[in-house]
C-alpha cells in the first residue's frame, strides 16, 4: 500500500503529521493481516480438513443425522451410494478394525497363536473405558483379547495386542498406517490401536469401507469373529456393541465407534439373497439413529442391486448420555420391524450359515464355526505318554474342571515308532466353545492341552 502525504497551507502542521501517521499505521496493519492470512492458509493446506458440513437423512427423520456414509457392493466391487465419503473425520473405535487386521495377519503368519498369553503392562491397563479391566502384570490369551475388541471394544485389550506385536503402541500405530497405505487407505493416519481421541488420527468413510472389505476378503475365517454377539469373560456376559446383529436381517459384523469429536460411527456388513453389502456411517448423533440410518441405507442398497429390501420401522430410542471415551455406547432397544416373510426367513438362514457365531466362551472356533452335526464331537487332548496308565492318570487330573465333568475318556494309541507306542488321552463330547473354554482354563493352570476337531485336526496347541 502506498501512503501519500498531503500539504495544506491553512492547516496546522501537526494535523498533517497525525493524518500521515494514521495512514502509515493502517497500512502496516493491513500488511500484517495479509501476512497472517497467508501463513494460516499455508498451514491449513498441510493439515487434514475435518468435516464441517450439513448432515443428511436417509430415513426421513429430519436434518442432522449422519455426516458421511458409503455403501459398497462386495461382489460387484462398486460403490452403491456415497455421501461425503472422502471428508476427513476421526475413526474412533473403528480403529480397532486395523488393529485386528494386523492381529489376523500375525496369526496366519505364525507370529501369534490364539492360545498364546500376552502380558498386560501398566500403560495398557490404564487405558480409558471401555475396557476389560485388565490388571498390570497379569497375562491374557490372544483369543480373549480379540473377543474383547469385537464385543466390548476394549481399549486395554487393544493396547495389549499392540505391545505384544510391536513392543509399544506408537510403534504398532506406525505399522497400522503403513498397512493402511498398502490397502489403498490414503487418507488415514493412526496414532494408537484403540481409537481413543488423538487430533492426528484421522480417516474417511471410504477408507474404512476399504478396510472392512479387506478384512472380509483377506481373512474369511477370522472375519467370523465380528459376528460374535456375546462373550463370556471372567463370569460376566459381554454383549456386542453392534446391535444390528440383534435385529437387522442378514447382518454379520463388523464394528462400532464413538468419541465426542467424531460422533457415532459404524461399519456394517450384511448378506441377502447371496449378495453382500458393506456400509460405513460416520458422525451419527446417537447410536440408535446411526443404526437406523445404516439399516435404511442397506435396505436401499439391497433394493438397488436386486437383492430385496425390508422397511425399517421408525422408532426413536431414548437419548444417549454424553460419552467421553472410545466406543462406550449405551444399550439401545432394537427397532420394531414388519413381520418377516419368506424372503426374510430365507436370508436369515443364509446369514446363519455364513456367520453362525452367537456366543463365545473365551473364544469362538477359528477353523470351523458351524455347529457339529449329530455324531460329530470335539475333544480335548492332554498330551502324549509312553504308557496307557500314565495317559489315564493325566486325564483324571483335569476332572476338577466343570466343563470336564461327565465327559467320556478315550485313550488313542499310535502305531509303534522306533519301538515306542504313544498314548494320547482325550476327553470327548465337547461343543467347540466348551472345548476352547476348557483348554484355555487348563493353560492358565500350566496344564498342556490341545483342541481337536471332529475330523481329527488339531486346531489349538500351546
Amino acid at each position: 500500500m502506498k501512503v501519500f502525504e498531503y500539504e495544506s497551507r491553512g492547516a496546522p502542521s501537526d494535523l498533517a503529521a497525525r493524518v500521515s501517521g494514521l495512514l502509515v499505521r493502517a497500512g502496516a496493519s493491513v500488511l500484517v493481516a495479509l501476512l497472517v492470512f497467508a501463513a494460516s492458509q499455508a498451514e491449513a493446506a498441510r493439515q487434514p480438513r475435518y468435516h464441517a458440513h450439513a448432515r443428511h437423512s436417509a430415513v426421513g427423520l429430519g436434518p442432522a443425522l449422519v455426516a458421511e456414509s458409503i455403501i459398497i457392493d462386495v461382489d460387484a466391487g462398486r460403490v452403491v451410494s456415497a455421501f461425503n465419503a472422502d471428508a476427513i473425520t476421526y475413526p474412533a473405535s473403528l480403529t480397532k478394525m486395523m488393529t485386528l487386521y494386523l492381529v489376523f495377519e500375525a496369526l496366519n503368519a505364525g507370529r501369534l497363536r490364539l492360545d498364546q498369553y500376552l502380558p498386560v503392562s501398566y500403560e495398557a491397563a490404564s487405558r480409558s473405558p471401555t475396557k476389560l479391566g485388565l490388571r498390570p502384570g497379569e497375562s491374557i490369551a490372544v483369543q480373549e483379547l480379540i473377543l474383547g475388541l469385537v464385543t466390548r471394544s476394549a481399549n486395554d485389550a487393544a493396547a495389549v495386542l499392540a505391545e505384544g506385536l510391536a513392543g509399544s503402541e506408537p510403534a504398532f500405530a506406525e505399522q497400522m498406517t503403513r498397512r493402511a497405505r498398502q490397502l489403498g487407505m490414503n487418507s488415514t493416519v493412526y496414532r494408537n490401536a484403540s481409537g481413543l481421541p488423538n487430533p492426528d488420527q484421522y480417516t474417511t468413510a471410504r477408507d474404512q469401507a476399504q478396510l472392512a472389505l479387506s478384512l472380509y476378503r483377506d481373512f474369511p475365517r477370522e472375519y467370523r469373529y465380528f459376528a460374535t454377539r456375546e462373550f463370556y469373560f471372567r463370569g460376566s456376559v459381554i454383549h456386542n456393541h453392534n446391535h444390528l446383529l440383534d435385529w437387522y436381517d442378514g447382518a454379520d459384523g463388523i464394528k462400532t465407534g464413538y468419541i465426542g469429536a467424531s460422533g457415532y460411527n459404524l461399519a456394517a456388513s450384511a448378506v441377502r439373497n447371496g449378495r453382500r453389502l458393506i456400509g460405513v456411517i460416520m458422525g451419527g448423533p446417537s447410536a440408535g439413529t446411526r443404526d437406523r440410518e445404516m439399516a435404511a441405507l442397506l435396505d436401499r442398497g439391497f433394493e438397488d442391486i436386486g437383492a430385496g429390501a425390508i422397511v425399517v420401522a421408525r422408532r426413536e430410542p431414548p437419548a444417549a448420555p454424553p460419552l467421553a471415551s472410545a466406543d462406550a455406547e449405551p444399550s439401545q432397544p432394537a427397532p420394531s420391524r414388519e413381520r418377516p416373510g419368506v424372503l426374510t426367513r430365507a436370508t436369515s438362514r443364509l446369514a446363519a450359515r455364513l456367520s453362525p457365531i452367537g456366543k463365545a466362551e473365551a473364544a469362538p472356533v477359528p477353523h470351523e464355526q458351524r455347529a457339529a452335526p449329530a455324531g460329530e464331537h470335539w475333544s480335548i487332548q492332554l498330551g502324549a505318554f509312553r504308557t496307557e496308565n500314565a495317559a489315564e492318570k493325566a486325564a483324571r487330573t483335569v476332572t476338577f474342571l466343570p466343563a470336564a465333568k461327565g465327559k467320556p475318556l478315550q485313550i488313542v494309541g499310535s502305531a509303534k515308532s522306533d519301538g515306542d507306542r504313544l498314548y494320547r488321552p482325550r476327553l470327548l463330547n465337547f461343543t467347540p466353545q466348551e472345548a476352547w473354554s476348557a483348554c484355555i482354563a487348563l493353560h492358565k493352570k500350566n496344564i498342556e492341552c490341545s483342541v481337536v476337531s471332529p475330523a481329527g485336526l488339531k486346531v489349538a496347541n500351546r
